[in-house]
Order: C-alpha cells, then sequence, then structure tokens
C-alpha cells in the first residue's frame, strides 16, 4: 500500500495576522512541519493543496494575495504536486484522485487547516473513495465557531470532529506516532 502525505490548505490567513486566524495555527503548521521534513528524508511522495477563493464575497485565500499563498513552514519544493482548489473537498474539480490512481497510492496521511471544514471534507471523500486515510490530529487547525447565538470554542470543535473523524473514516494520531512508523 503507497503512501502519500496530503497537506491541506496551510496558508498563510490561517495564521497570525492573517485574514481568518485560526486557534493554534503555528502548532499546527509546526507539526505538519514535522511530517513533511520526515516524508521528504524518506523520499516518501508529498502533495500540496492550496485553496484560492472565488466565490463572490470571499474574505480570505483571495487569489493573488500574499493571505492565499501556502504557508513557508510547508512551502513546497520543486517536484511536489500542488494541486488548487475552490471548494472544501479537495477532490473536487481537481486533479487529485487521478494522480493518486497514477502513481498507485492508496493511503493518505493528512495534515491542514481547517479541521471542521476542508480536513473534515477531504477525509470523508477520501474515505468514500476508498483510500485509507490516517489523520495528524495535532498537525491540524480550527477556529471558534457559532450556532443560535452560542459559542463553540476551537478546542471543543476539534475535539468533536477529530472524535467523528476517528469513528470511522480515519485513524487519528499524532505527527510524531505517524514519523515513528515510517
Amino acid at each position: 500500500m503507497a503512501q502519500a502525505l496530503l497537506i491541506i490548505d496551510i496558508q498563510n490567513d490561517y495564521f497570525p495576522g492573517g485574514a481568518m486566524e485560526l486557534s493554534d495555527s503555528l502548532a499546527a503548521g509546526g507539526k505538519a512541519e514535522e511530517l513533511l521534513g520526515a516524508f521528504r528524508a524518506r523520499d516518501l511522495p508529498i502533495i500540496h493543496i492550496q485553496h484560492l477563493n472565488t466565490r463572490p464575497g470571499a474574505t480570505f485565500f483571495l487569489p493573488e494575495t500574499p493571505g492565499a499563498e501556502i504557508h513557508p513552514c510547508v512551502a513546497p519544493t520543486e517536484g511536489e504536486p500542488i494541486f488548487t482548489k475552490h471548494f472544501p473537498n479537495s477532490f473536487r474539480d481537481t486533479p487529485l484522485l487521478p494522480y493518486l490512481e497514477e502513481n498507485g497510492i492508496t493511503a493518505l496521511v493528512i495534515a491542514g487547516m481547517m479541521t471542521h471544514m476542508c480536513v473534515d471534507t477531504t477525509v470523508r471523500a477520501a474515505f468514500d473513495l476508498g483510500l485509507s486515510c490516517t489523520l495528524a490530529h495535532d498537525a491540524c487547525a480550527t477556529r471558534d465557531l457559532a450556532f443560535a447565538e452560542q459559542r463553540v470554542a476551537a478546542e471543543q470543535v476539534q475535539t468533536a470532529y477529530l472524535a467523528a473523524l476517528g469513528s470511522l473514516f480515519a485513524e487519528v494520531v499524532t505527527a510524531g506516532d505517524i514519523i515513528a512508523r515510517l
């Protein structure tokens, strides 16, 4: 079973000073950087996903802005594919699935941002496509949400989404656990 590291939307707008700052983005970015280094050191496949927001009224990940650029902690190197997406699902209207099929990749190690949106949607889609997923929970970040005038803290959002994903769709472990298995 060939595996690849899939890095989803670790872009400048999610970091301090960005247009959509997430809780603990620096820590999560650091863990994603560790995973990236481990995959590079072992010459394992790496895929970067970059979200460019083209919907009317969008306020972050705007094309051709510094906020939409991939964060330096996980900057791609030559030869590492970058797939651009416009929806939360990294497979929707992108060449990701054909790329995985052409390269015999059947398992994904996933790190990324936002856990409750693009990470969740991509993991569930990958599962539906028959791929095996391992999610590095400490290499993901989210933010506070609100529903019916109730604030839901980022820590609770993160815990709820990771619990749901880990119940069926992915193995949810630390970046360190993943690196130890490589």
